[in-house]
């Protein structure tokens, strides 16, 4: 025998087909993205700005951070969110990543973390 289906209650229905509205994003506000000084992120971001750039490893070593979670803050965080250009390249035969330039869409501004006394 095979089992009975369960209905579904009207109220459950109802509550789950509702959308919830998406907040708009800080490009579409013209908001500048900041980055609060003195954090991991800001840390990862100086080393990458600078002239030789970093290494997975030394941004691993820096922040505490997996490999595979340092590869996803220069995809997600870096190039996408921040809209930075990001280079890379094999020195060495080491991989190298670096900031070359400011052309994102939103400035990125570094401001102090307020929350430390």
């Amino acid at each position: 025998m095979a089992k009975a289906a369960k209905k579904r209650t009207a109220a459950k229905s109802a509550a789950s087909s509702r959308k919830q509205p998406k907040p708009r994003k800080a490009r579409e506000k013209g908001n500048r993205t900041t980055v609060r000084s003195g954090t991991k992120q800001s840390g990862a971001i100086d080393m990458l700005r600078s002239r030789s750039g970093a290494t997975i490893a030394a941004l691993t070593k820096t922040t505490g951070w997996q490999p595979h979670s340092v590869r996803g803050f220069l995809a997600g965080v870096v190039r996408k969110r921040l809209k930075l250009e990001l280079e890379s390249a094999v020195i060495d035969g080491v991989r190298t990543y670096r900031i070359t330039g400011e052309h994102g869409t939103a400035p990125v501004e570094t401001k102090p973390d307020s929350r430390k006394s």
